[in-house]
């Protein structure tokens, strides 16, 4: 007898700095892992040993060159001037190029550790008939990446002798947010580490009136690290995952950045970050007030504010194009916002402007209490720049579990999408059957 249907439908959300996965008995909260992959010294005595016929239980594979995925990358990462050569992050924009092998035995190689994560024991797996995969990427994600993604998947059911994966299909991060909270017509803003999507959508999302920016947590670490750096801390700023914990820990969305420019002296805006188990103390002191340009850069990077950084050769975040046309790297999120819904048709733009839907971990900014006069959280933020420029009908919500909630519409489309709804190329909708693994990759080779 099969096991259940919540067990088979396995969700996948590539984001741009994690890997969400898991099957939908995990209910809101999936596994994660940092998406990304150390490609450490293979002339490692150390290494050698530890690895046995081309994996181990430490996470090493041998595939080509040494590879490390998952929570034991910590273990192997080796002085600060090798990270930049070694550590390879896929998905820093949402998309891959095409020819970026390194990025791609990454990205099967995360994959990979996740399926086998939830797989079912061999002595156990008679009623097992393979997983349905659901993987989230960015809407800005070029054909090819649908592709790849599918050859991948029927690679690694080939490779692992068993029937791992039965179908796989594939959807945009935005539409998967709609389908979590249930809405037809809405506007969704998916804040990730590499970019920042902006999807009207009815029904499905509009492609022509799609942006993606490019901009988003990474940016945000960049002005994160150049702040350090301006306060004496330039080692520190050196390491990306420092970098990324004193953002998320320091970093703030000013209500009025003007306001704070007023007060750059107050007691109120000092703090000291401490990473526990270490020795690492960072204090910005009478420059504390810089912890309001991280939440600002994201929002409005082209406040005057920063022109004192790009004078001095910060670079800006750049420009996109939608339809063609160039949509500035600078240009303030309401701004966008209103660029994306004048595509559409005037009939939707007031349901559009109603229902404007804030995802992805770039969203969840925090107001700690004592701050409480100065900061304000992402919805807050959007719906007053909207005011500003004349869009006064508007609802902006964060949703419950931001990180997540790409995961969570994942797993509500293999649940309720029907398994005879074939895949179909020229919309990329429906499920590709992986089957046997002598046809997997005959049919991904069938269809291109």
């Amino acid at each position: 007898m099969p096991l259940p249907k919540e067990f088979s439908v396995f969700g996948e959300d590539y984001g741009t700095s994690e890997y969400k996965f898991g099957v939908a008995t995990l209910g809101n909260t999936p596994d994660a892992t940092d998406n990304r992959g150390y490609f450490p010294d293979s002339r490692s005595a150390l290494l050698t040993v530890s690895s046995t016929n081309g994996k181990s239980s430490s996470g090493v594979t041998k595939n080509g060159n040494l590879l490390v995925v998952g929570p034991n990358v910590t273990q192997f990462v080796e002085a600060r001037r090798d990270l930049a050569e070694r550590m390879i992050y896929p998905m820093r924009n949402g998309v891959i190029e095409n020819d970026d092998e390194r990025a791609w035995t990454v990205v099967k190689e995360i994959t990979r550790y996740g399926l086998l994560r939830h797989a079912p024991e061999r002595t156990k797996s008679r009623d097992f008939e393979g997983f349905k995969c659901v993987a989230a990427l960015s809407a800005s994600a070029p054909h090819y990446m649908y592709d790849r993604m599918m050859q991948i998947h029927t690679e690694i059911n080939k490779e692992e002798g068993r029937s791992l994966i039965k179908a796989v299909s594939i959807i945009p991060q935005p539409l998967a947010v709609a389908i979590s909270q249930k809405r037809l017509a809405c506007t969704v803003l998916e804040g990730g580490h590499g970019n920042t999507q902006v999807a009207p959508i009815s029904s499905g999302v509009i492609f022509s009136a799609l942006i993606a920016l490019n901009r988003g947590g990474s940016e945000c670490d960049m002005i994160t690290a150049e702040i350090l750096k301006d306060a004496g801390y330039s080692d520190l700023a050196r390491e990306p995952k420092l970098v990324k914990v004193f953002k998320e820990s320091v970093g703030v969305v000013p209500r009025n950045l003007a306001k704070i420019l007023e007060l750059k002296q107050s007691k109120a805006f000092e703090t000291v970050f401490k990473i526990p188990n270490t020795k690492i103390s960072i204090d910005l002191g009478k420059v504390s007030w810089q912890r309001f340009l991280i939440g600002e850069y994201f929002f409005n990077p082209g406040h005057e504010v920063f022109s004192s950084y790009y004078r001095r050769g910060f670079p800006k975040p750049s420009d996109s194009y939608s339809e063609g046309k160039p949509v500035l790297g600078t240009d303030d999120l309401a701004d966008v916002i209103i660029q994306s819904v004048q595509k559409c048709s005037f009939e939707i733009q007031p349901a559009l402007y109603q229902n404007v839907i804030l995802s992805g971990g770039n969203f969840a900014w925090g107001v700690p209490q004592s701050l409480s006069s100065y900061a304000v959280d992402s919805p807050t933020k959007i719906k007053e720049m909207l005011r500003e420029k004349g869009i006064t009908s508007t609802s902006v919500e964060l949703t419950r579990n931001p990180v997540y909630n790409v995961w969570q519409g994942c797993i509500a489309y293999g649940l309720y999408i029907p398994d005879n709804y074939q895949w179909d190329w020229e919309s990329r909708e429906g499920w590709l059957q992986i089957g046997s693994q002598s046809d997997g990759a005959e049919e991904v080779n069938a269809d291109l």
